[in-house]
């Protein structure tokens, strides 16, 4: 074999053992760099936001409010139920309390307690601290300071045990607020190192089965362990700087991600390489033929995942607008270290990587085991059964979503017990149900309400409303127009029954309001139910635009990867399916079996933006990899070829992907579970059934056409001529200039209309402000702009697959049209989200602004 030219890059990186180990050195010299200079990543992390509603959301606005009309109100409450022992529990109960009042009110009380609220200091209250029995009671700690804190923690910790020291033989558990955000820290916190520990030794295993070479196991944990360390000190400057926002759960899903992401990288290149040494036996430049030949796959499968992470960006919710630019970060990161950092290493340790097999077996190993020779013969016999064995298959597991419902309850979802849980389990035995979270309805008037009836009328009538069990005494706010009431629901408050109620008990405070006397007034509603209402609200909101995105990007990556339109749909069809195969055994497994309250509420869309951004990297090293194939065989053998070559690596990295992510399965959270078992699941559904049986059969079914509208040309074998009599070209070549040369001057005229509509609806855009008249008029220029969009876009992929990607100056320019107009369009829709636009009149805002 010729020596092969290498673009200069590649030759620059790895043309020898001295460049090898300068990338290496670069890389340990970055990541020790950066670890000097950036913050620890646990003092940067925001566990509370990730929790929380939009922020324009009215559970929100209601919180704010409290805190600015109730002085003192900003302080987190700690509950401490005590329920009394014995033959007389009334008075076990009643000697605790007045023992914890004392403590928590001397001098050695921690540091964060404001005050205690409990029969002993507040008798008037002892209707609502006081149990129906009188077998239990409430002792009410509002404590300063941000749970976040570590010293907030501690004095939490404090309150509990000065609580157990003085409750003597009475059950006492210290939960509300401040008890929860406790025990969430120390829930995460418990679980890190075991999920790192647990990825290292299953990858090692994993990879020495795979390499049977030691050394060649060790080279993806350095690359991920490299990987890891910058995109953590990066993030953690980002983080300290306001830039991003990284959660417990963000960390720890980084981890699972780059360990699995990285060894897939390393399997794909590093295979590629002892495929390359078969005709090859200079080392160096074996490398960097495999580099050069998984560049496209491997950056198409990257860009999929950060494309895919930044599609979170649209969202709404906190936990999820947060959660992509950390993770996108990590798999960019990752990505150059996977085209860098490891063939160098490779390199850099030569013959010895392959110890102790020895560089022929290495090499003798790629050529693909026997099993996949066999599955490819089946695919070959009999597709159409085994398409259809496949789909039959996913759609009996999607079965499992008749038991789908979802869960807003954080404390439902630990799986190891804590204090704050057996507290609330306490106050719903003894106070109710709805008692643990009380909501918070707020009616802000234009007049002074100080001496009006209106705030006691309205609380009589709330008394009334659907599902209500206790209404306290009106608080009046500082400025006496805002009253505020604490609302008792006589449901769960974290179940979808008491989250419905919410929108009702609006509509009823409304109506009381009004009743009352009180015009045009604002009412909403705070507190963890009517949060937990907004959260839904806003979820559903995202994860119909996240999943619409997502798949608008897959869909791209493929077009531009293979040259096809129809490839990409019936590739994500597979995904599709693949998701819902998976949500549907996950409830299945986890709701129905293990008997959680629910699937988390951020689940559903991490599993689909997380499955379909991996999924489709499998689909990617087939394709990619069937496309090589056919510029020597036709389409039956092409697909053949792909399958046994890539079966074996890409199997190793879907496993290695989903013992990652099963990993999760070991935290004490419930997302994080669902996460992992889901995860694992659909990635093996994806490595073992759905890349190589189903996709593999619909492209044998589809033969010439899978790639349409590209079409396999004659394949190049030794003994076909490879240039014909030039007469015989002529005419094609003159036939395909003239139709090149139509779709041209279409493509031009359809950019000229697109740039004439783009102006015409800037002016309607313009005008539409000034004279109300001109509302058809722009109507009629958005018509014919978004017609002349899809159309000009459509044309612009046929002349781009018809010219074979090789686009002139003049193309270009034309492309480049498409630019304004969207941005346009962009432009508006953003400006209306963020209110500089006004919203339209049909769409007037159901609740007074304050």
């Amino acid at each position: 074999m010729q020596p092969m030219n290498s673009p200069a890059l590649l030759r620059c990186l790895l043309g020898s053992k001295k460049r090898a180990a300068v990338v290496v050195a670069f890389w340990v010299l970055i990541a020790g760099l950066l670890a000097g200079v950036a913050p620890a990543l646990e003092s940067v992390e925001d566990n509370a936001s990730a929790n929380l509603p939009p922020a324009a959301s009215d559970s929100m606005k209601a919180r704010d409010l409290v805190r600015a009309q109730l002085p003192g109100q900003d302080a987190t409450p700690a509950i401490i139920v005590v329920r009394g022992k014995g033959t007389d529990a009334a008075a076990s109960a009643t000697q605790a309390v007045a023992a914890i009042t004392s403590a928590l009110s001397g001098t050695s009380r921690p540091d964060h307690v404001v005050s205690v609220v409990s029969t002993v200091t507040a008798p008037d209250a002892a209707a609502e601290l006081i149990s129906q029995d009188r077998g239990a009671q409430l002792v009410i700690v509002p404590m300063k300071g941000s749970p976040s804190d570590e010293s907030f923690q501690n004095a939490v910790d404090k309150v509990r045990d000065l609580a157990s020291d003085r409750a003597g033989p009475a059950d006492v558990a210290v939960t509300g607020p401040a008890g929860i955000a406790t025990d969430t820290v120390k829930v995460f916190s418990g679980g890190d190192k075991i999920l790192l520990l647990a990825t290292i030794v299953l990858v090692l295993i994993i990879l020495l089965a795979i390499y049977r070479s030691p050394l060649m196991a060790l080279v993806p944990l350095l690359a991920v362990g490299v990987a890891m360390r910058v995109a953590e000190t990066l993030g953690a400057i980002l983080a300290d700087a306001g830039v991003i926002t990284v959660s417990s759960q963000t960390a720890s899903i980084m981890t699972v991600l780059l360990f699995g992401v990285g060894t897939d990288y390393a399997l794909i290149i590093t295979a590629r390489y002892r495929e390359t040494l078969l005709d090859e036996p200079d080392r160096a430049r074996a490398m960097q033929t495999a580099v050069r030949r998984t560049a496209e796959s491997v950056l198409a499968s990257a860009s999929t995942i950060v494309l895919a992470m930044f599609a979170l960006l649209v969202a709404v919710s906190p936990a999820l607008h947060g959660f992509g630019p950390y993770l996108a970060l990590g798999v960019a990161v990752m990505a150059l270290v996977a085209f860098t950092f490891i063939p160098a290493l490779v390199l850099l340790l030569g013959r010895g990587v392959f110890w102790p097999g020895g560089v022929d077996k290495a090499a003798e190993r790629s050529r693909g085991a026997g099993i996949w020779h066999r599955i490819a013969a089946l695919v070959a016999r009999a597709p159409v059964k085994v398409a259809s064995a496949v789909i039959a298959l996913l759609v009996v597991l999607s079965a499992g979503l008749l038991g789908y419902q979802e869960s807003f309850n954080t404390l439902s979802g630990f799986r190891t017990a804590t204090e704050s849980e057996h507290g609330q389990h306490l106050i719903q035995e003894e106070f109710g149900p709805g008692e643990i979270a009380p909501s918070t309805v707020v009616v802000h008037s234009r007049d002074n309400l100080r001496s009006s009836p209106a705030p006691a009328d309205i609380a009589t009538a709330l008394t009334d409303a659907d599902h209500v069990s206790r209404v306290a005494d009106p608080r009046m706010g500082k400025d006496g127009k805002t009253v505020f009431y604490d609302v008792v629901l006589d449901l769960d408050p974290y179940s979808s029954k008491a989250l419905d109620a919410i929108g009702p008990l609006k509509q009823a405070t409304q109506s009381a309001a009004q009743a009352a006397g009180v015009q045009d007034a604002t009412v909403l509603i705070g507190g963890e139910t009517a949060q937990n209402a907004d959260i839904r609200s806003a979820l559903d909101r995202d994860t119909t635009f996240i999943v619409l995105l997502v798949l608008a990007i897959v869909t791209a990556v493929l077009v531009l990867l293979l040259r096809s339109l129809l490839a990409p749909l019936y590739l994500v069809a597979t995904l599709i399916l693949s998701f819902l195969a998976t949500l549907g055994a996950t409830t299945f497994f986890t709701v129905t079996v293990l008997g959680d309250d629910g699937i988390g509420n951020r689940v559903t869309a991490y599993i689909f933006v997380f499955l379909v951004a991996l999924g489709v990297d499998y689909n990617i090293f087939i394709m990619s990899r069937f496309k090589q194939e056919l510029r020597t065989q036709p389409p039956a053998k092409a697909i053949t070829a792909a399958l046994t070559r890539t079966g074996g690596v890409v199997s190793s990295a879907g496993l290695i992907l989903a013992a990652t992510f099963a990993v999760l399965m070991t935290q004490p959270i419930r997302e994080l579970f669902q996460f992992g078992f889901a995860m694992a699941f659909g990635i093996l559904l994806d490595t073992f059934l759905i890349r190589p049986l189903l996709v593999p059969a619909i492209v044998r079914l589809l033969g010439d056409r899978a790639l349409w509208p590209a079409r396999p040309g004659t394949p190049q074998t030794p003994s076909t001529p490879t240039s014909e009599p030039p007469s015989a070209d002529v005419p094609a070549a003159r036939a395909t200039e003239t139709g090149s040369s139509r779709l041209l001057r279409a493509f031009t005229w359809i950019a000229v209309i697109e740039a004439c509509t783009w102006a015409g609806l800037l002016v309607g855009m313009y005008l539409k402000y000034i004279p109300e008249t001109t509302e058809l008029g722009v109507r009629i220029f958005g018509t014919l702009h978004g017609a002349a969009f899809i159309v000009y876009v459509a044309l612009t992929i046929l002349v781009a697959i018809r010219l074979k990607w090789r686009l002139g100056r003049t193309t270009i320019f034309a492309l480049l049209a498409a630019v304004p107009p969207f941005m346009t369009v962009a432009f508006e829709i953003w400006a209306r989200r963020t209110g500089r636009l006004p919203q339209p009149a049909a769409a007037p805002s159901p609740t007074p602004a304050l």
